[in-house]
């Protein structure tokens, strides 16, 4: 059959089937079954390129696996974040476009504290809950004088995260984030977290999110969602140097809350709001053991 027609059926499956973006999920499944990029796929469609048997059976198959709304990421086995294709599958949270903004600060953040210091500075970094490995990966490609450690409990996501991470020289760690060793305290620079944040009490619109995400990397825990993230800032003030720095991302909804829990905590100055490319508030920082002021300053970033 010939290419384009395969991916106009394809489309018109995913469309019925109320997936999001059906053409473009179309064009992935049938790139990752050839091999080819999207544009080679592109060119193939034009020239009335066929596919064999073997391809269009295989790709019918994914097709409908995408239709009974089993997410992209999983079927094709890797899911883009920032520079970097991450392995994914069942068991660990799909990346979002979200959280590559909050890389993005805390690269930003990381070029700053260099600036300041010796060429000779190797910055500590710690993602907690790191899930597929996405920040510390991130990090570790893109600010590679960094050392990089990443926290996660579950075990099925650390089996995904060591394949993102062990390349880029991560150390990975298999623990409770809220249960640190105490030789750790003190000792990092910088924290990430994008932690569970979900109200108990809220279900996912998404059926990819609500079926196929795990529960353990998306509820935080009592009625507001907070648990975890405020788990995640006490745990940030034991582990951070005097000056050091962290960021967790969380919904729109909740920044004021969190804004409003650091600026409570004595021991954390620089309350920063950041928004995601769409301008919502979607991550919190704070710099730990500041020198304490009558008024915290707080401002968007």
């Amino acid at each position: 059959m010939p290419a384009d027609q395969l991916i106009q059926d394809a489309t018109a499956r995913l469309s019925a089937a109320g997936v999001p973006s059906p053409r473009v999920d179309a064009e992935i499944l049938a790139a990752h079954v050839l091999g080819v990029s999207r544009g080679r796929l592109a060119a193939m469609a034009l020239s009335g390129s066929a596919v064999t048997d073997a391809d269009a059976e295989r790709f019918t198959d994914l097709v409908a696996e995408r239709a009974d709304r089993v997410p992209l990421q999983h079927l094709t086995g890797l899911a883009p974040f920032r520079h970097l294709e991450l392995r994914v599958g069942p068991g660990v949270f799909i990346p979002r476009p979200e959280t590559e903004q909050v890389a993005q600060v805390a690269l930003d953040r990381l070029a700053r504290m260099a600036a300041e210091r010796p060429a000779s500075w190797r910055p500590r970094v710690i993602d907690l809950g790191t899930g597929s490995g996405a920040l510390a990966a991130a990090i570790a490609a893109e600010h590679p004088s960094a050392e990089v450690h990443a926290v996660e409990l579950s075990a099925q996501a650390v089996a995904w995260a060591q394949l993102n991470l062990a390349p880029l020289g991560v150390t990975l760690h298999q623990r409770d984030l809220r249960e640190v060793p105490e030789g750790w305290e003190s000792s990092f620079d910088v924290v990430v977290s994008n932690p569970p944040y979900i109200p108990a009490g809220m279900v996912p619109r998404e059926e990819e999110v609500r079926v196929h995400d795990p529960e353990l990397a998306l509820y935080g825990g009592g009625a507001d969602g907070l648990t975890m993230p405020h788990a995640v800032i006490d745990t940030a003030k034991r582990l951070l140097v005097p000056g050091g720095w962290f960021i967790l991302e969380h919904a729109e909804v909740q920044a004021a809350a969190l804004a409003a829990h650091c600026r409570a905590d004595r021991s954390l100055s620089q309350i920063s709001t950041h928004q995601d490319l769409t301008g919502r508030d979607r991550a919190t920082s704070a710099v730990a053991d500041g020198e304490p002021a009558a008024g915290v300053e707080e401002w968007r970033a």
